[in-house]
Parts: C-alpha cells; sequence; structure tokens
C-alpha cells in the first residue's frame, strides 16, 4: 500500500527507523496512514500542528517485571507492559492481555488501533492497551492469582476511573479480571469502576461477555443490507472459540445464518449440520478443553488439526476471531473462489494487507477489526457509566444500546468513506471517522 502525500511517507519512513522491531505497529500504521492522506491532503494544519506526528506516539509507555511464585514454591518473572495510546477525548481504554506472544510491538499496534476503535465508538474513550508475556494456560487457580496480584501491585500506579480503565482480552477472562481488581481495591482502599469485564455480582455489565460477537454481527449485518444481502441462510465460518467467536455464533444463527466451522489455536471442527452451540459452550466455558472434543460427542462432525485450511470451507460469510494474521493471501483467495461475499473481523488485525487487497479487489464486502469488532469495548464503557451511576441496565438495554451504537458506527464510516471519494471503503471510512474526533479535540488543547 502506497501513501499518497509525502509528508506522511515520510513520517512512515520515521517510524520504521525509529522502531524496526515491531513490525505489527508498523502494518497497522501504514495501513491509517494510507487512508488518512487524502484528509491530510485537505486539512494540512493537521500535519502543520503536529498532530499526525503525535498520532503515531503513545503519550505513554510502561513496561515493568512481575515476579510470582508457583506451586511449588518457584520464583518466576514475566514482562508487564501498559501502552497508554491517546487520550485526547477520553480516559484511557483497552484490554490486557495475557499470553506467551505478548511483547511491546504487539501492545503498542494494539493501542494504535484501539485509538480509532474507541473514538468510532462515539463515547468518551481515550485508548491503552496492556498485558504480559504469561500464559495462564496450565497454571492452578492459585498461580494465577499470584501473578495477577503482582501485576497489579505495579499496574495501580497508573490507572484509575478517570485516567485509565483496563479491561480483558486473551488470557485476561473474569477468573483473572477478579484477582486483579480485587488487588487494586486492597491497594487503594476504594471500590471505583477502574476495569471493566467484572462479574456482575461486582460492578460487571450484563451483555459484556456477548458484546464484541454481536457487536461484530450487528455491524456485518449493515454491511451486508446495504449489499441487499443478508445472514438469512448463509453459511458461515467463525474462526476461534473464545467469547468473540463464540456469541458471534450465536448472533449469525439468530440473524438465520448456518455456522459449520470453528477453531482452537490446535485445530479446527467442521460440522455441515452446523455448529451445536451448547456443545461448544459446554466444551470451551465449563470444561475448559480443547475443541477436538466436539467431534467425540458430535460424530457426524470432522476434525482437523491446524488452523489455516478452516478457509477452504465453502461459505458465504467469513468471520476470523481468533488472532492476527490469521488469514492470509491463499485463505483469502479460496474464499473468493469458493464463494464468500463478506468478511468481517471480529479478532485484532486478523486479516493479512495482502488478504484484504485480495478480498477488496475481488468486490468482497469487507469489515475491519476497529469498526466491527468495536462492541466490547463499547459495552465496557457503557460498564464505566453504570459503575458512575452505582446503577446497572438490564440485558436487554445494553443490547439495545450496543445495537445503536454499532449501526450508527458502521453508517459514520460508511459516510466517511464516501466523502473522500472511497465508497464501500470501510477501512478508509473507520480511519477517516475515528480519526478526525480525535485530530479535532487534539488541536482544539492546543500543542499537541
Amino acid at each position: 500500500m502506497s501513501i499518497q502525500n509525502e509528508y506522511l511517507n515520510g513520517l512512515m519512513e520515521r517510524i520504521i527507523q525509529r522502531d524496526p522491531n515491531e513490525p505489527e505497529f508498523h502494518q497497522a500504521a501504514r495501513e491509517v496512514l494510507t487512508s488518512l492522506a487524502p484528509v491530510c491532503n485537505a486539512r494540512p494544519e493537521l500535519i502543520r500542528e503536529g498532530v499526525m506526528d503525535c498520532l503515531v506516539e503513545p503519550e505513554r509507555t510502561i513496561k515493568f517485571r512481575v515476579p510470582w511464585e508457583d506451586d511449588q514454591g518457584n520464583i518466576h518473572v514475566n514482562r508487564g507492559y501498559r501502552i497508554q495510546f491517546n487520550s485526547a477525548i477520553g480516559p484511557y481504554k483497552g484490554g490486557l492481555r495475557f499470553h506467551p506472544s505478548v511483547n511491546e510491538s504487539i501492545i503498542k499496534f494494539l493501542g494504535f488501533e484501539q485509538t480509532f476503535k474507541n473514538s468510532l465508538t462515539g463515547l468518551p474513550i481515550g485508548s491503552g492497551k496492556g498485558g504480559s508475556d504469561f500464559d495462564p494456560k496450565g497454571k492452578s487457580d492459585s498461580e494465577v492469582m499470584r501473578f495477577c496480584q503482582s501485576f497489579m501491585n505495579e499496574l495501580f500506579k497508573y490507572i484509575g476511573p478517570d485516567t485509565d480503565v483496563p479491561a480483558g482480552d486473551i488470557g485476561v477472562g473474569a477468573r483473572e479480571i477478579g484477582y486483579l481488581f480485587g488487588q487494586y481495591k486492597r491497594l487503594c482502599n476504594e471500590f471505583t469502576g477502574v476495569l471493566t469485564g467484572k462479574g456482575l455480582s461486582y460492578g460487571g455489565s450484563l451483555a459484556r461477555k456477548e458484546a464484541t460477537g454481536y457487536g461484530l454481527c450487528y455491524f456485518t449485518d449493515n454491511m451486508l443490507s446495504d449489499a441487499g444481502r443478508s445472514f438469512d441462510g448463509a453459511t458461515v465460518i467463525i474462526s476461534g472459540s473464545g467469547n468473540v467467536a463464540t456469541y458471534a455464533c450465536e448472533k449469525a444463527t439468530q440473524l438465520g445464518g448456518k455456522v459449520v466451522a470453528m477453531s482452537d489455536s490446535n485445530g479446527y471442527v467442521y460440522d455441515k449440520e452446523g455448529i451445536d452451540l451448547a456443545l461448544i459452550k459446554q466444551i470451551k466455558e465449563v470444561e475448559r478443553k480443547r475443541i477436538k472434543e466436539y467431534v467425540q460427542r458430535k460424530p457426524s462432525a470432522q476434525y482437523f488439526e491446524g488452523c489455516s485450511k478452516i478457509w477452504t470451507i465453502p461459505c458465504h460469510i467469513a468471520l476470523p476471531c481468533a488472532t492476527q494474521n490469521e488469514l492470509n493471501g491463499e485463505a483469502a483467495k479460496a474464499l473468493i473462489a469458493n464463494g464468500c461475499f463478506a468478511v468481517a473481523e471480529g479478532a485484532n488485525m486478523p486479516c493479512t494487507p495482502e488478504a484484504v487487497e485480495a478480498i477488496q479487489e475481488a468486490g468482497v464486502l469487507f469489515a475491519p477489526a476497529k469498526a466491527a469488532n468495536a462492541g466490547g469495548v463499547a459495552v465496557s464503557a457503557l460498564e464505566m457509566s453504570q459503575n458512575s451511576m452505582r446503577f446497572s441496565w438490564s440485558f436487554e438495554e445494553v443490547d439495545s444500546r450496543l445495537k445503536t451504537i454499532m449501526t450508527d458506527l458502521y453508517h459514520n464510516a460508511s459516510n466517511a468513506a464516501t466523502q473522500y471519494g472511497m465508497p464501500g471503503n470501510l477501512v478508509a471510512g473507520a480511519n477517516i471517522s475515528g480519526f478526525l474526533k480525535i485530530a479535532d479535540s487534539m488541536l482544539a488543547y492546543g500543542l499537541v
């Protein structure tokens, strides 16, 4: 992708020279700067006033050690991160990820993406991201608790309900949020909405677990409707089997789709009769087992080792909901050849640049992650609102607000793409729509 603006091209070169070992961040920055070139050409003050240079640099990067003790009394030390990227429109907001792949580049790219995603929701939240290279898989509850407490012993200095409000992400679910919140409460002697994704008994929001998957389908449904299509009668493939994938499956099915495949990090299952969602929930949410268990209880299904071939299954709608760069150019060509008419990203940047290019060139509808998977952070912001009011809304009220947010988000992104001469290009539309709100706020503050 070439950037049609001399200054932004130079900025991209400086980003690479300054941090040469951050490929994930380079990928995200290039995609955004390419989309924003028409805006900067029309509004040169954005470059003159330093907005573009500040946009690609986090306001604050925090890196710390996390020592913890295992059940055998051995001491381990992991790295912890919190990148507070942009607070132009509200307190930093973004998840914590516990996974061996976590490093500064990945956290930086996720925080950068979060900047636009959070702005797109229309809610007053800035952007941040954090986590650790700690792997909760195979650890006892006691080990996870001790790690979370040690992690919070450092993180608590930098967060607060009006400063930075972390949430969960990969490897950080209800259990981890509970341990993190409990330690923050002990250290600060206060009960505030400093974390989202909390349990319902201590300030969590109904529909938070479902939010990202539901929001993905609400956004996709609007995109399909504008193109004269729908989920009704469509065959759907979903990668992943965590919260996003599970509840995308639920909502896609409610909208009339037939989900025939899901996966985890080891492999995928194909069920031509349609995925049994209750069985998936039992295996993944209750028993915490691998997805291959599905075929032991559903003999009509097939299990395949490895994940990449899931995209060779013929489908109409593909929802990649696992991890970044999971769907490459070859996979995109397989989807196109098999008649796929829509791809919507449920994970963070799951499609490689080559895949996105192939999808768009083929005229396949494409919903980028920063727009399509914004439902989770939207309901996190609604949880913040409920915490501030010391009040809670019903599931139906939260779901209704989520649907409205995702519908407005789609139309704002679509309209921005049209306004800047790229009708139907939701990648550019989402970047531009999210950026303009942030840029105008940064300009209003004076020296950015």
